[in-house]
């Protein structure tokens, strides 16, 4: 069972009591740290030598009773009412991970094993039962905390199990997630798509996700099904080539996990823990693998892009300019396809696309899906666009000769907005901003015992949003999602942002009014700056929802 941990030392005040008389300290898989003045170059690596890799799917136990102890009903919400169908055990372990062949093998942190951990492909109506087992070592090897607690990003669940921050158990104990896989207010317009989980550890998120406590979370549902041959007339049919249903992996629905990372002079990665505006790297990693390469077939493909972080922004093309269609924002499918030439991405936002390699000319053999959005530290973007030849490329897509068999569509609508139809009961305001060096919200660093907003179940708030200063904020919410009213006083009907949001950007100056709804469950939750680095340097709020 769950057992909260109490770190012996609070990060926040170590680094309040040393950042203004330290150096940057660089801490590497040798467990040896390093005062530096700067970020050192990375090593050199070949660029195109490795397949794209994929995360494995994670297969569900054929029945519940090898797990011991059993699990207490009692313990999570509407338990019964959403009896589990599946189970899985994911054991949280240390290995070593080699992201390319000129880099050394690192420690990381691994959900079984692997980074990305295995793909959870769920359904609606098919509630789930997933047992985290922590099997860290109490003294980890460099950066990170042996304390875990899982966080399913944009999922509808219930508090007991939706990672939250304060709610961690160290090694040698497990916690088990409930993950109804329910329709948020019962509403069929409420469905969701690509979802993604990681470890929300309080002060070392930004450290525990960076070493490789992520996944991908995917939802289907009768229209969204995961089969572009599926013969039900409300299916949508968008690309994914999984024959049959099998458990194999889809050969046109394409996660994509973006990560950047830095590397020391041996190959190990390392990680700046005392720079707190926000960690970048100059190693680009798609699913783990450094500028890796995919055969694609003359054809279409849904790629679900996902930002791991920890703090870099992404503006992205593709190498020769085409268009492709923008389909979903975060984990919702868009109201209607959206014809674009590129997509930006805040950390922890996804954007699904649809490619159709067949426009291309037959004598194209390769692009690339590349960066243009300048970075140059931690704050955010510089705002400027790179220009296409000397942006950073991510993926070698290698297109393969000759026409294929396309059966997939994408329909000219998608899912449309569900009712803002629960009544206000109350209007908030959230500045996130920066205080005697601290990131602040309200002017407050994080304190979980203080609950700064109390929510009645069965009511909906208007929540503003504002930043200044000369930082970028990726905002998250826990639990719902919300309607975005205005972005710096305009609409954003139209846009990628017109469908529901989980997490919105804000860089400096701008305002967000958003309408969200609170239903289903009770408990704690949190809203965040998923610049993680901000995160673990108390940017974030606790609110509950109360009878």
């Amino acid at each position: 069972m769950r057992t909260p941990i109490t770190p012996a030392v609070d990060r926040r005040t170590f680094v309040k009591g040393t950042a203004l008389t330290t150096g940057a300290f660089f801490i590497n898989s040798k467990f040896t740290t390093q005062r530096l003045a700067d970020e050192p170059s990375s090593p050199f690596t070949t660029p195109w030598v490795q397949p794209l890799p994929f995360a494995p799917y994670a297969t569900p136990l054929p029945s519940f009773e090898p797990l011991f102890p059993a699990v207490d009903p009692a313990m999570h919400q509407r338990y019964e009412e959403f009896a589990p169908q599946y189970f899985y055990e994911y054991p949280v372990f240390e290995t070593t991970v080699c992201p390319h062949p000129q880099l050394a093998y690192s420690p990381r942190t691994t959900y079984c094993g692997c980074t990305p951990g295995p793909t959870l492909m769920m359904r609606y109506d098919r509630p789930a039962l997933v047992r985290i087992k922590n099997q860290l070592p109490s003294v980890m090897t460099g950066f990170g905390s042996c304390d875990i607690t899982t966080h399913v990003h944009n999922g509808h669940h219930p508090s007991e199990s939706d990672g939250y921050p304060g709610y961690l158990y160290g090694p040698g104990y497990y916690n088990d997630h409930h993950y109804p896989n329910m329709l948020a207010g019962g509403d069929p317009l409420e469905s969701k798509s690509t979802l993604w989980y990681h470890d929300h550890c309080m002060d070392f998120t930004s450290q525990n996700v960076y070493r490789g406590l992520t996944g991908f979370f995917l939802l289907f549902n009768n229209t969204d099904s995961g089969n572009e041959n599926d013969t039900n007339p409300d299916a949508f049919r968008l690309p994914s080539g999984v024959p049959d249903g099998k458990r194999v992996r889809a050969r046109y629905d394409i996660p994509l996990a973006l990560m950047d990372a830095r590397y020391d002079p041996n190959g190990f990665q390392i990680m700046d823990v005392m720079n707190m505006d926000g960690h970048l790297g100059d190693k680009y990693q798609v699913n783990g693998a450094i500028q890796p390469y995919f055969h694609v077939e003359r054809r279409k493909y849904r790629f679900r892009i996902l930002n791991v972080g920890p703090s870099r922004f992404y503006d992205l093309w593709l190498s020769n300019g085409m268009s492709f269609q923008h389909i979903a924002n975060d984990g919702n499918l868009l109201p209607a396809p959206i014809e674009v030439n590129h997509v930006k991405l805040g950390v922890a936002e996804r954007a699904d696309i649809i490619v159709d390699f067949s426009q291309l000319p037959v004598t194209t053999t390769e692009i690339y899906l590349v960066n243009r959005a300048e970075q140059t530290n931690g704050r955010g973007p510089t705002g400027n666009t790179l220009p296409m030849g000397s942006s950073p490329k991510l993926l070698k897509l290698v297109i393969k000769p000759g026409a294929v068999l396309d059966n997939s569509r994408v329909p000219s609508i998608l899912k449309p907005k569900p009712a803002m139809d629960l009544p206000v009961v109350r209007e908030r305001n959230w500045h996130f901003g920066r205080s005697n060096g601290m990131w602040v919200v309200n002017g407050q660093l994080v304190d979980l015992n203080r609950c700064d907003a109390q929510i009645t179940q069965g009511t909906a708030e208007i929540w503003n949003i504002s930043t200044a200063g000369g930082w970028a904020h990726p905002v998250h919410m826990h639990l719902e999602e919300y309607h975005i009213l205005s972005y710096n006083g305009k609409s954003v009907e139209g846009t990628g942002l017109g469908g529901r949001k989980d997490v919105f950007s804000l860089y400096p100056g701008d305002e967000m009014r958003i309408y969200m709804k609170f239903r289903d469950w009770l408990g704690k939750y949190v809203m965040h700056c998923h610049n993680i680095v901000h995160e673990d340097h108390a940017m974030m709020i606790r609110w509950d929802i109360v009878p």
